[in-house]
């Protein structure tokens, strides 16, 4: 019972909701992204490459061949879905970037308690008023 509980009071803090919004967020992300390079990105890099698909893109190091009854299979070093893959990682990448600066910068505003456009949460606006008090006591202090 004891490990009932303790899972209990993993999942009221909140920590598994997150968890699985952050997993099914995650996975829309990834279907957006997906469809994002391959409907919209790739298009335009196969015209620039005479209308190849980029997925398909190899070097052959050995033909297939078939030699009477013995089939020599082909040997190629398949760069194309590398290319395909790392056009999805900088599109990720720029678009966590993208996602995480706006976040930082709401933070950062939210914190700003001389900022009024935007609620301070009310620990900073105590620790604010802590740190003024502090400094106008210091002011005093360093008078006499």
């Amino acid at each position: 019972m004891k490990i009932f509980d303790e899972f209990k009071q993993f999942a009221i803090r909140g920590n598994m909701i997150d968890i699985a919004i952050g997993v099914i967020i995650g996975a829309a992300f990834n279907r957006v992204i997906d469809v994002l390079v391959k409907e919209v990105f790739m298009p335009p890099l196969a015209f620039l490459t005479n209308g190849s698909n980029w997925e398909n893109q190899k070097v052959i190091l050995r033909e297939a061949s078939s030699v009477g009854a013995s089939k020599v299979d082909e040997i190629a070093l398949g760069y194309g879905k590398l290319l395909e893959t790392m056009v999805d990682f900088i599109i990720i990448s720029f678009t966590v970037f993208v996602v995480v600066k706006a976040m930082n910068s709401l933070k950062k505003r939210a914190e700003d308690v001389k900022d009024k456009t935007v609620n301070t949460p009310r620990d900073i606006e105590l620790l604010h008023s802590i740190k003024e008090l502090m400094e106008a006591q210091n002011e005093l202090l360093s008078k006499k």
